[in-house]
């Protein structure tokens, strides 16, 4: 369990690793997903708009939106690696997300003339983690402090 500033509720991690903070850390980290699943449900492609109630219907839309998505993304990456991020994105530091950088280097593809370039494979480790201002950056990492962690360990039967 760990007491985090500014939250009510303690968190509850339940997990095979050691209780450290690296361990609580990897598990904000992965919270960050949310910003991903935001990018491809509503933030970029809409799907909530399609009004689609069947399932097969729907599962091939979402099919069609998860390529779209790793597609774009790497588009992204592939702009960013090749130096041309300004480009699409004006922000001194990386603002926006791979995705939306892949989708602008696209829309220049399709209406400026711009090279489509080859995919990256995804990266494993971000070279240039993405905030939209320095404040926004400095509210991530104060965001998730731990005041107070208790570990329970249970023994298998």
């Amino acid at each position: 369990m760990a007491n985090i500033r500014g939250v009510k509720e303690p968190w509850a991690v339940i997990t095979d690793e050691s209780p450290t903070l690296q361990t609580l850390w990897q598990y904000a980290l992965r919270f960050r997903v949310e910003e991903l699943f935001l990018d491809s449900k509503s933030g970029v492609f809409e799907l909530e708009e399609s009004k689609i109630r069947c399932a097969d219907a729907l599962e091939r839309l979402y099919l069609v939106a998860a390529v779209a998505l790793l597609f774009s993304t790497t588009q992204g990456m592939a702009v960013h690696i090749k130096g041309l991020r300004q480009q699409v994105d004006p922000h001194w530091r990386r603002g926006i997300s791979y995705l939306k950088i892949g989708l602008r280097w696209l829309k220049g593809v399709v209406h400026k003339g711009r090279e489509l370039l080859m995919p990256v494979p995804l990266l494993c480790h971000d070279p240039q983690p993405c905030f939209a201002s320095k404040k926004a950056q400095k509210k991530h990492y104060n965001k998730i402090w731990f005041s107070r962690i208790r570990s329970l360990q249970c023994k298998a039967l």
